[in-house]
């Protein structure tokens, strides 16, 4: 049950009340995902984790411990199945709603949806790949390309959502 609490701040829907006199209306909850003023910086440190992971990942690989690189692997899937759920569940469900009126943010918003979406499935399947890299060298061939190739897709992804997605969430009045 803690991990449904923190996904929704442990808070149960609230009874709607008038704000008091000289305040600002409270934001209206999305579908029973409330805006977090605190969503967005939690999910810039994911990526800079998941970055260092990634990081980490190389280094190992680099100095040919296969054994340490699948450790890394699986630090990293976890980080990243971690970063898309929060971002399934927290992030893209609330801007659903609150975008609704607005076709052209929410239009931009369901494209990075979609496209995040084709993107998770590949690094699942890279890690899925790789998972046996520290019992089986052969898969050390082909893993330093795979790996670039996985970073490049995941720094511009990161600077896109950063620069042009994030800044869509906020309080929807």
């Amino acid at each position: 049950m803690g991990f449904w609490n923190f996904l929704f701040d442990g808070k149960k829907p609230a009874v709607e009340t008038a704000p008091a006199p000289g305040t600002a209306p409270v934001a209206p909850q999305a579908q029973g995902i409330a805006y977090n003023p605190e969503l967005v910086p939690r999910l810039q440190q994911e990526h800079g984790r998941l970055l260092a992971l990634f990081g980490e990942i190389s280094r190992v690989f680099q100095a040919n411990d296969l054994t340490a690189t699948a450790a890394r692997l699986e630090d990293f899937r976890g980080a990243v199945l971690d970063h898309l759920m929060t971002e399934n569940i927290r992030f893209y469900i609330y801007l659903e709603h609150s975008l609704r009126q607005d076709p052209d943010s929410f239009e931009l918003m369901h494209g990075f949806r979609h496209e995040m979406d084709g993107i998770g499935k590949a690094v699942l399947a890279f890690l899925s790949k790789y998972k046996d890299i520290g019992t089986q060298a052969n898969l050390a061939v082909s893993f330093g390309s795979d790996l670039q190739q996985v970073g490049d897709v995941l720094v511009n992804r990161i600077r896109r959502e950063e620069e042009t997605l994030y800044p869509l969430y906020m309080p929807a009045y």
